[in-house]
């Protein structure tokens, strides 16, 4: 009797902790939408799951992304955001700082994380890095302050140098305040600049197309997320064309660019998860200073070079972060 007693208690001890395992909350998946226009940016989004697993998100569990390549496409970016916001996204990462201005237009409720190379202040998207204030915040590198140190590495690289190539979206409101200290920079250095406005991806591979190399004696990338989303395409034809390049970020010379200088999209992507785990878990992006990233690196394709019969100066190679051989 009191076996039978007994083995009826922990039938229903069995039975009740099932039912208070069933009762455990469910962890939520957070669904994470990320737009970018293609290319080297890919990277960033790399940069941004390794962040978040460090910080104990794994993907699949605690969140998923939503990718959104417009494939440099800036014109389809607000419409894009719009559609996350209504598929009820828990946050937006955005990639440029054109981006995330396109993504503001877009939307209403929804937090942005962004990646931002550009005048972040003084095109409206934040108020101050200390309290951005409203949906936005994420992670700031000094891609325009850059410009003038990018243009007088091209001229320790190639000395010869006299004439650089510049594609740019005139529309682009990065390219506003880059195209100006570009001009200023090479004015100083004593080099003239030929400018080709390109307003689509198409333009600019039509471009590339009829590029003659007595054209300019080098490429040189402005800010511009468009054009840098063939970052691929222009370092294969700068090579065909024997034309060296200069870009701001190491994936383009990884490609086949000669040189780059500037911030890691990998490692913004990584910083910038930061963010996003702190907007996830509740907290206002309006309040999240934004972060200054300032660690550069200078890239140097040493194949590339010797494809373009260029001997860079050992001095230059001496202050690479990395060196492609």
């Amino acid at each position: 009797m009191h076996r039978r007693t007994f083995l009826r208690g922990l039938v229903a001890g069995s039975l009740g902790g099932g039912a208070s395992a069933a009762a455990q909350p469910a962890v939520k998946t957070y669904r994470v939408g990320v737009i970018l226009e293609g290319g080297s940016y890919y990277a960033a989004i790399d940069g941004f799951k390794a962040g978040l697993k460090e910080l104990g998100f794994e993907e699949g569990r605690q969140y998923t992304l939503l990718i959104r390549d417009v494939k440099g496409n800036l014109g389809a970016v607000a419409e894009t955001a719009r559609n996350l916001e209504q598929e009820k996204v828990d946050l937006i990462f955005a990639m440029a700082t054109s981006v995330s201005l396109a993504v503001r237009q877009g939307t209403t409720k929804v937090p942005v994380v962004f990646s931002a190379g550009g005048d972040v202040i003084g095109s409206g998207l934040i108020t101050s890095f200390a309290k951005p204030g409203g949906r936005f915040t994420g992670v700031y590198s000094r891609n325009v302050d850059l410009i003038a140190k990018r243009l007088q590495i091209l001229k320790e690289a190639v000395p010869k140098v006299r004439r650089i190539l510049l594609f740019y979206d005139s529309d682009n409101p990065n390219t506003r305040e880059s195209v100006p200290r570009t001009r200023e920079a090479a004015r100083q250095l004593r080099i003239d600049l030929a400018e080709k406005h390109v307003h689509s991806v198409d333009d600019l591979r039509a471009a590339l197309r009829e590029l003659k190399a007595s054209e300019s004696d080098a490429i040189f990338l402005v800010p511009d997320a468009m054009v840098d989303s063939e970052s691929q395409i222009i370092a294969d034809t700068a090579k065909v064309k024997k034309l060296p390049t200069m870009f701001y970020e190491r994936t383009a010379v990884v490609w086949g660019g000669l040189a780059s200088y500037g911030a890691s999209l990998y490692a913004r992507g990584r910083l910038a998860a930061k963010y996003a785990q702190r907007v996830l878990l509740g907290t206002s992006p309006g309040e999240l200073p934004v972060e200054s990233f300032d660690r550069l690196e200078l890239v140097i394709n040493l194949n590339t070079a010797k494809a373009l019969g260029l001997t860079i100066p050992p001095s230059l190679l001496a202050r690479a972060d990395e060196v492609i051989q």
